[in-house]
Formats: structure tokens, C-alpha cells, sequence
């Protein structure tokens, strides 16, 4: 399902891929349901391809959606990222991923993933896996 999610750099938000045009995509924001085309200008990246720093080997941002689904119920973090204070995002992090490296995880990139993780449960997105395309392009 992640996939077809898309981050688009200057952007708010989250957004479906719609579809694909010349030179473009058609995205569909989450929050409003708003279509809108982006262009090769634009940086887009997919939730599949994002992974986190650990002190082992680093983990697919699916992994860390899930761990957070679990530990919320899969229902919206309790909190507010934006008004929560460094150590609370930190010790909240913890518990979704235990050995995440310190160093290289921010709080800035812990704040991005619960938004994330908020609006995802907010438009009824709750499966979190990385599907492999069917067809080769």
C-alpha cells in the first residue's frame, strides 16, 4: 500500500498516486481528497522507499508505521507532535522502535513520522506493507 503513497517536498501533507501523465503524476491529497499534478520538477518520494536509521540494519518506514499502529491501536497518536517536547518524542519513539540510532534520527524525523502515521489513519489507510508491482514498466 505504501507504494502508491507519496511525499512531495514543499508540499504538506500526504498524497495518492492517482495516475501518470506525460511528464507528470496526478496526486490525490489525503487530508482533502484534492487532485493536483506534479511535475519532474517537483521531489517526490514514495513511503516504500523510506527506511529509518537503527544501530543495526535500517528499518522500511513500513515497519516503523506498523510498530505504531500496534502500539496505538491504530488510531491517531495520542499527542501532538508539533507541541511535544523533545525527550516525550524521543522516550514515545523508543517504544516503537527500541534500537533506533540517536545520532541520526531527529526529533524533526520523529515529529514527520507521527503526522505521517495521523493523517494515514485519518484517511483509513491502516495496512502498512510495501506491495511489489504485478506488472514490470
Amino acid at each position: 500500500m505504501l507504494k502508491d503513497i507519496l511525499a512531495i517536498t514543499g508540499k504538506p501533507g500526504l498524497y495518492k498516486l492517482v495516475n501518470r501523465g506525460t511528464n507528470m503524476l496526478i496526486v490525490e491529497s489525503l487530508i482533502d481528497g484534492k487532485r493536483q499534478p506534479t511535475y519532474a520538477r517537483d521531489k517526490i518520494v514514495s513511503l516504500g522507499e523510506i527506511s529509518m536509521f537503527t544501530t543495526g540494519e535500517d528499518v522500511t518506514l513500513s515497519e516503523v508505521l506498523t510498530n505504531t499502529g500496534k502500539k496505538e491501536g491504530l488510531k491517531p497518536v495520542g499527542f501532538d507532535p508539533k507541541k511535544a517536547d523533545n525527550e516525550t518524542l524521543k522516550s514515545w519513539f523508543g517504544q516503537v522502535l527500541p534500537d533506533w540510532d540517536e545520532d541520526r534520527v531527529y526529533p524533526s524525523d520523529i515529529r514527520k513520522l507521527i503526522q505521517w502515521y495521523n493523517i494515514l489513519v485519518n484517511a483509513g489507510i491502516t495496512d502498512f506493507t510495501i506491495e511489489e508491482a504485478a506488472t514490470e514498466e
